[in-house]
């Protein structure tokens, strides 16, 4: 996988930083006051700092820019930047500053001076988030990154921190490699393997073959894979960091490594971005990577269904029915709506078999989403406000927009089917929130649940706060928090 730079923690030392190689980034408040270190430098660099503010270089910079002193004399350091960010800074703030600074960071890695306020891990984290490329299908030699040391006053005190942080980056760069792989490189046997090496992190890891998976009855996930000579898999991880005998919480993906459409074939233009129609799965997988790479207290379990939706002489055809594991028969009116026969199978057994405490669901869903939403915010549905309301807790305190849409009776009219217990599509209108309502179905009584619909913002055209265009591996950060929130602070 993508390797995130190397972050490391550093006791302060003024002494060195003339010798200091690659960038140095310096962190002032609107004020224009120095802190030891940015003192230090500007005294190297015969005052140029004292220079630039005096001029009125901070009067038109927002929190988090940046502004660059290029080959500073006095100093070897290639730069030095200045990053506007106040001494008491929220968590946001301080990422957001961190990843202005991991577009910079090159070869020659990058030290910040003097950061001991509160929020600096942040600010780390911020940076290591920023500075991914995904160069695993180019021939020619990618631009490795150098070291981002911070200097602290207590680097021992801050290292825990920085470990969960560290966790959570490689979590994140975890989703977004699956998320950008083409599906002739991640297909549902490759998936499974990567996720199946990751019983060295101390997961328990099982794959459901499709023999397996015919037993249990799952028709509705089969039908999806009938016209791949892909295998339908089901991928299933455990971490059990909690107390014994803790139900965990359940979080059920989408892993549809390319999806044609099916018979309902989709258009031409565009169906090369279906390689992220696993983003779901690829979500949940980074959560059980940052989950065990921290160690968390909590009892979690993560189960992917991996399948290919391609159309051949075996294909589902429009018109077919199928039946669910949880035994509801099912009329497909468009192949195009696979992903929700995927979960809802996936979701019964993951009831079934775990009898979770509450289940989250992900997955690329709809393309209404976007035109709802856009790529800021992913859709969520619910049918427990207090769970609901924790998990958008945790999303707006990691800066992952999300917004509640509303289901309903009427809505769940829409899949009314003559000669099925249920159509796969409802009409038109409103078609994430008739999605959701299928999938509800599959919802057991007294389980709170949520779903997630990330089409909008699993992968973009445009670089976002924390990622370049591209997988942005959205939802591990506010997963790991609800986790951490929820379960293991109680």
């Amino acid at each position: 996988m993508t390797q995130p730079a190397k972050t490391t923690l550093v006791a302060t030392d003024l002494d060195a930083m003339a010798e200091m190689s690659g960038r140095i980034a310096l962190l002032i408040g609107k004020d224009g006051q120095l802190n030891a270190g940015a003192e230090r430098v500007n005294e190297l660099a015969g005052g140029a700092l004292t220079r630039m503010i005096e001029a009125g270089a901070l009067e038109d910079m927002k929190p988090g820019d940046v502004k660059t002193l290029a080959w500073p004399s006095g100093l070897k350091a290639e730069a030095v930047d200045i990053v506007l960010l106040e001494p008491g800074a929220d968590q946001i703030e301080a990422r957001k500053a961190g990843a202005a600074l991991g577009k910079l960071l090159g070869e020659g890695g990058m030290t910040i001076l003097d950061a001991s306020e509160p929020g600096r891990v942040d600010l780390m984290q911020g940076i290591a988030l920023r500075a991914y490329s995904f160069g695993a299908r180019k021939t020619s030699d990618a631009k490795s990154l150098g070291e981002v040391r911070m200097m602290v006053k207590d680097p021992a005190g801050l290292e825990a921190q920085m470990n969960d942080a560290r966790a959570i980056v490689e979590g994140t760069f975890f989703t977004r490699d699956l998320v950008s792989e083409p599906a002739n490189h991640l297909t549902t046997t490759e998936f499974a393997n990567r996720i199946s090496d990751m019983e060295s992190l101390g997961l328990k890891i099982t794959i459901l073959e499709e023999d397996k998976l015919e037993s249990l009855g799952m028709g509705c996930l089969l039908s999806v894979g009938h016209g791949s000579a892909s295998p339908t898999k089901v991928a299933v991880m455990e971490w059990s960091g909690g107390k014994d005998g803790d139900a965990p919480l359940a979080l059920v993906g989408k892993g549809v490594v390319f999806d044609t459409g099916g018979i309902s074939l989709k258009p031409a233009s565009g169906m090369e971005d279906m390689t992220m129609d696993m983003g779901g799965a690829g979500v949940v997988a980074g959560v059980m990577r940052t989950l065990a790479l921290r160690g968390a207290k909590a009892n979690v379990v993560g189960l992917v269904g991996l399948v290919e939706n391609m159309p051949s002489d075996r294909a589902t055809r429009p018109g077919d029915v199928v039946t669910s594991m949880k035994g509801d028969t099912v009329e497909v009116i468009n192949t195009d709506a696979e992903g929700r026969l995927v979960l809802a199978d996936v979701m019964w057994y993951a009831q079934e078999t775990y009898k979770p405490r509450a289940m989250i669901d992900l997955a690329t869903l709809t393309g209404a989403i976007i035109i709802g939403l856009g790529h800021e915010n992913a859709g969520v549905f619910s049918n427990d406000d207090t769970f609901c309301n924790a998990f958008l807790k945790a999303a707006e305190a990691e800066g992952e927009g999300a917004w509640r849409l509303p289901m309903g009776q009427a809505y769940d009219d829409e899949l009314k089917s003559q000669i099925a217990d249920m159509k796969n599509v409802g009409g038109r209108p409103a078609g994430s929130i008739t999605a959701a309502q299928f999938l509800k179905r599959f919802v057991q009584e007294g389980t709170p649940w949520i779903h997630l619909d990330i089409a909008g913002v699993a992968s973009v055209k445009s670089d976002t706060a924390y990622a370049p265009k591209g997988a942005t591996g959205w939802g591990v950060m506010a997963l790991n928090r609800l986790v951490a929130d929820m379960i293991e602070k109680g």
